[in-house]
């Protein structure tokens, strides 16, 4: 699903971003990016939306070469995933219901697709009655639900979330990261950037460093969050 060989980013001010990143994400799988600030987390998460263009190497991601693919062809690249980001990025003007179908609208969905799918994902990530709220009147976790739910409404292969908990508070963090899991159970490719360390603790699998731009480990934890307790507010039983 995602192949980086001797993948180096090196920017136009001479800095090296990413040094000869070589790594293989299969489908299905939840994965933890993780490092410090500057580590070159973001320009591995741009690399792999086509945001920015690997200097060296190959990128294969959901059978596009990002290496040679067209501009034309981006935006079918782009709809095989949906893009969680850590400042939600909701329109300020449209309801949620609204927020949630622009997304479908963009790629000619019809208006009973659209119903019938919107409805679905805002049950599933919890916003049930909210529907006509504007990102205004939520709350910071309510508005990085709906920003999950946009993410999910078009079925992509692959989620990637940038941060999608830095904005909110703990306890609302651990709800989304289940959510995340939850999504991932059915098959959906997750992969997490986060600086957050105890909640790639609370909730292993695949971890990979990422320091100085290059990759410093890349190894599994036992996996705990196949157990949770619904009516815990926040820990995983172990």
């Amino acid at each position: 699903m995602i192949h980086l060989q001797n993948v180096s980013k090196v920017y136009p001010n001479g800095t090296e971003a990413l040094k000869n990143v070589s790594l293989d994400i299969e489908k299905g799988e939840f994965v933890f990016i993780v490092g410090p600030s500057g580590a070159g987390k973001s320009t591995f998460l741009k690399l792999l939306i086509h945001e920015e263009k690997a200097t060296f190497g190959k990128i294969t991601v959901n059978g596009f070469n990002l290496m040679k693919i067209r501009n034309g062809k981006v935006p079918y690249l782009r709809r095989t995933m949906g893009i969680v980001f850590q400042d939600f990025r909701l329109i300020d003007k449209m309801t949620v219901y609204d927020n949630i179908a622009f997304a479908m609208r963009a790629i000619g969905s019809s208006e009973k697709t659209i119903k019938r799918r919107v409805k679905y994902v805002i049950d599933l990530v919890g916003l049930t009655g909210k529907e006509k709220c504007r990102p205004n009147e939520l709350s910071g976790g309510e508005q990085q639900r709906v920003s999950l739910a946009r993410a999910l409404v078009n079925k992509p292969e692959m989620i990637i979330a940038d941060e999608p908990t830095g904005n909110i508070d703990p306890k609302m963090s651990f709800e989304i990261m289940k959510k995340l899991v939850e999504i991932n159970r059915s098959g959906t490719t997750v992969i997490v950037v986060t600086h957050e360390h105890e909640l790639v603790r609370e909730f292993g699998g695949r971890i990979i460093i990422i320091k100085g731009g290059t990759i410093e480990k890349d190894d599994r934890m036992p996996t705990v969050y196949h157990n949770f307790d619904d009516d815990n507010s926040g820990e995983a039983k172990q």
